[in-house]
């Protein structure tokens, strides 16, 4: 059986939130915006009892709670809803990072389109955004979008010191906080929009939510038209089992933050120790210390990430986030972090940890690493050369 290790990816469904959902298929039916009859009330009243689960997580009010299909369609309702609205002021910038989820660099790129001027700031070599970088382009800025952990390296951005900064300068910051929502806490209070999901928190696909603050208030176009639901942002009838299983899940995560905190960091730091620091050349990808532990991004030198996972098909692994898995270029997290070895990014790995990880599972993914790491690199001519110490940036490959 294939062991999980891409839990950065999606997560299964916890049993409870399964059975939360269950009487909403069909028992309790009704559409919440039904408002006549007691089919209607009973699924409104689902809804709400989840609204007010997510945003106990994040220090939210219920009616700050948009939902939507996923932090995918938040990130761009966000971004391309605050452009729409009247809160971009003609002549504003918009402000991101090179190493941004694509859905997050796409909304922001096709900003262009409408005459919005858009930067997007370099990365330090351990993934964290310099601030000096931000605080000279914030004047004249209106929105700054940043993800709070990246989802290929499990960095954590400082949001605490990014929203004071954005604060003092009277610019709105949009965060996703797809890969942080439920694994540490985080505080809304500290964003004006906030793109979250479900499936990574053993809640169902297909449905996320983004928080809209009403204190500051924050005033977005609308983006999809319709009754006018969800404060008219986004209008649709909602799928009340969706909602209630996103609103169990967060539940959950609240209650289980600490003890899946505390196993991702057992299993971060024994493999750590015994891949990283037992074996040569063998680098992760990211600050140390500013990071989750239930993301680990590692690149190993001289043996292509493809090859690697390849040889370990028991194992639920990525080369690079999920949707882009369909591309062959090599991560552009990676390539960012490092601008003079690219060639990183073509060796890494990303594992990651979930809870329904267990030790035995781990001990056979680092000896099979181990195994595959050194086997792979004696089939390597470059290698061979690392080895005896000549330096392969010297060498003109060019043989015409």
């Amino acid at each position: 059986m294939t062991k999980y290790f891409d839990y950065a990816a999606t997560t299964m469904c916890d049993a409870q939130v399964l059975e939360a959902m269950r009487p909403y298929w069909d028992v309790d039916f009704g559409n919440p915006h039904s408002r006549s009859h007691e089919f209607g009330w009973k699924a409104e009243k689902a809804i709400e009892d989840a609204r007010k689960q997510i945003a106990d997580l994040i220090n939210a009010n219920p009616d700050e709670i948009i939902f939507t299909s996923g932090a995918t369609e938040s990130n761009n309702i966000a971004i391309k809803g605050f452009a729409m609205g009247p809160s971009m002021i003609k002549g504003k910038k918009i402000i991101s990072i090179v190493s941004e989820h694509k859905c997050v660099i796409e909304s922001v790129r096709s900003l262009s389109r409408m005459g919005i001027e858009i930067v997007f700031l370099p990365i330090q070599a351990d993934g964290l955004l310099d601030l000096e970088l931000l605080e000279k382009e914030l004047p004249n800025a209106a929105l700054v979008s940043i993800s709070y952990v990246n989802n290929e390296t499990g960095v954590v951005q400082n949001i605490p010191e990014i929203s004071r900064m954005c604060r003092a300068a009277k610019v709105f910051l949009h965060v996703d906080a797809a890969q942080a929502f439920g694994k540490i806490p985080i505080d809304a209070r500290m964003v004006d929009l906030m793109s979250i999901s479900a499936h990574k928190i053993y809640g169902p696909k297909g449905i996320g939510a983004l928080f809209v603050s009403k204190s500051p208030r924050i005033r977005l176009g609308n983006f999809i038209s319709g009754g006018g639901q969800e404060r008219g942002i986004r209008s649709g009838t909602l799928p009340t089992p969706l909602c209630v299983g996103f609103g169990m899940a967060a539940k959950i995560a609240q209650e289980k933050m600490d003890e899946d905190l505390k196993r991702a960091q057992k299993f971060h730091a024994r493999i750590v120790d015994q891949v990283v620091k037992e074996m040569s050349e063998i680098y992760v990808n990211g600050s140390l210390d500013h990071k989750i532990p239930h993301i680990l991004n590692l690149s190993v030198p001289f043996v292509e990430g493809e090859s690697l996972l390849m040889r370990l098909q028991d194992f639920a692994l990525a080369s690079g986030s999920a949707c882009t898995s369909k591309s062959l270029e090599p991560s552009h997290v990676i390539s960012a972090m490092n601008p003079e070895s690219k060639d990183l990014a073509h060796s890494s790995v990303r594992i990651c940890f979930g809870r329904m990880t267990v030790d035995e599972d781990v001990d056979d993914l680092i000896s099979q690493l181990k195994k595959h790491v050194s086997e792979l690199r004696e089939l390597s001519p470059l290698w061979a050369m690392f080895q005896k110490g000549i330096d392969l940036k010297s060498i003109n490959w060019n043989t015409h």
